[in-house]
């Protein structure tokens, strides 16, 4: 059975570092379906989140694979707990109609999306949601979709624990 996991890292910030997570994941032939990645408030530090799918065997493999590269200082595997996820949509789209341009403002309204330009007969939107939310939209407004840059899953557990307190 196949299951959808997002692991969250603590890695060295060095050049070198996402190659080899990275290259982990290609060498042994495992997706990642999602990754982001930056600095965290210790520029010394980044925080990588990356979603994979796999059965539980495969995920435990990856899970203890990625711990042993030198770079990786803790790893949490967010779907064993309470947690959010979330993530970032950039869309410009097109409206030919009043029809399309109510279909629009309704479906960029419903996830408290934002307007970022909106010249005539183009909205240009920023929207955050979890991944469900932002496929069901990109299905929604797909006719009218110009462009669209999409970012990785973020998650953070929820409650006291951090991934710095490991």
């Amino acid at each position: 059975m196949t299951e959808r996991h997002t692991l969250a890292l603590l890695l060295e910030n060095t050049a070198g570092s996402l190659s080899r997570v990275a290259g982990l994941f290609s060498a042994r032939a495992y997706n990642i379906e999602s990754l982001s990645v930056a600095p965290t408030e210790d520029p010394t530090i980044s925080r990588m989140t990356v979603v994979t799918s796999g059965s539980p065997q495969i995920i435990d493999q990856i899970v203890k694979q990625l711990n042993k590269l030198i770079d990786v200082i803790v790893l949490v595997d967010l779907s064993d707990g309470l947690r959010v996820e979330r993530e970032l949509l950039l869309v410009k789209m097109r409206y030919d109609n009043d029809l399309e341009k109510e279909k629009i403002l309704k479906a960029v309204g419903k996830l408290e999306g934002v307007f970022l330009d909106t010249p005539e007969e183009v909205y240009t939107a920023q929207i955050t949601g979890s991944s469900a939310q932002l496929d069901e939209f990109v299905r929604l407004v797909d006719s009218s979709i110009l462009e669209l840059a999409r970012s990785g899953t973020l998650g953070l557990q929820l409650g006291p624990k951090s991934l710095s307190s490991k």
